[in-house]
């Protein structure tokens, strides 16, 4: 009797050596390369399955999940701009990875094109006013950013004056929306205006940064905390990070953090969409759920 797997990486059947994020019901385009390659789980027999327990340590995660069957088939995207594998119960057997490193967002393209859905946390984004979903940029967790680039102002590349970034927080047991944006703030502030994923420094570093905001809001109709920094640069107008801190509506309610990164300056964008957006914040499929500093959270939220 065939199963429907849970959600999870998965061995992507057209290339075994990287790691594919399954849906529940379809490949997605979101992929990654595994740290190690897992041991193989034994086939099931005529007991009952285990259920996938996911663990958030240190250490990072681990799966127990059913195993992923079938032949691949091959179709094209919703706006034909690519290929989408699909899996149907049968024969090929991926092996669950482990998930040591914080899974990345899967930007979806299709559906209402004034959001940016983030399938992974169960959330969605709201496109504000001079805002693009992701495309062409190197860190995976980039849901959101502003159209075009410029020549960066200290080490040569390109830079763009806004980005958002969301992610799973794996790799601790802090649960404290209040803590984990504390904790995180530094991390943004230097991933996005000391050094990049090529050791490189666009801006020349941080030289100082002040408190401008931090304090309590509610996210998606959940309890969540914010910290925002105003960072100066050794060259450029520096600009404003911001951490958000929040548990996800679906699964394991694991702590989810969005990231703000806008310059300062004329070309920036306005710090107000960094409220703007946490406004617009939703569980997916449910619109009415939203939140921003001042709004109240319901009984078990």
């Amino acid at each position: 009797m065939s199963m429907t797997p849970p959600p999870g990486w998965y061995r992507d059947p057209s290339y075994p050596l990287t790691e594919r994020w399954w849906d529940g019901t379809a490949w997605t385009d979101h992929r990654r390369q595994p740290e190690a390659l897992p041991e193989p789980l034994p086939a099931p027999g005529g007991g009952s399955r285990r259920g996938r327990v996911v663990a958030l340590t240190a250490a990072g995660a681990v799966l127990v999940a059913s195993i992923v069957t079938g032949a691949v088939l091959l179709g094209r995207d919703d706006d034909g701009g690519g290929t989408q594998s699909r899996t149907a119960p049968g024969s090929a057997s991926p092996t669950p990875a482990p998930t040591g490193t914080s899974p990345s967002p899967s930007a979806s393209t299709a559906g209402d094109p004034t959001v940016v859905v983030d399938e992974l946390n169960g959330i969605t984004l709201p496109l504000v006013d001079g805002w693009v979903k992701a495309e062409n940029v190197s860190e995976d967790d980039v849901v959101m950013t502003t159209p075009g680039t410029y020549d960066c102002p200290g080490d040569p590349g390109l830079c763009r004056h806004g980005r958002v970034v969301s992610r799973t927080v794996t790799s601790n047991d802090e649960k404290s929306p209040k803590a984990l944006a504390e904790n995180d703030i530094e991390e943004a502030a230097n991933n996005a205006y000391d050094r990049d994923q090529l050791d490189k420094r666009p801006f020349r570093g941080i030289t100082s940064h002040e408190l401008v905001k931090a304090g309590s809001v509610a996210v998606a109709g959940r309890a969540g905390y914010f910290v925002r920094w105003r960072v100066r640069t050794g060259v450029g107008p520096g600009g404003y990070v911001e951490s958000l801190a929040f548990p996800s509506s679906t699964g394991s309610q694991s702590p989810v953090i969005v990231r703000f990164a806008f310059d300062a300056g004329d070309e920036g964008p306005p710090v107000s969409d960094m409220d703007e957006i946490t406004r617009g914040i939703r569980p997916v499929g449910d619109a009415d759920t939203g939140g921003g500093v001042g709004s109240s959270i319901g009984p078990g939220r």
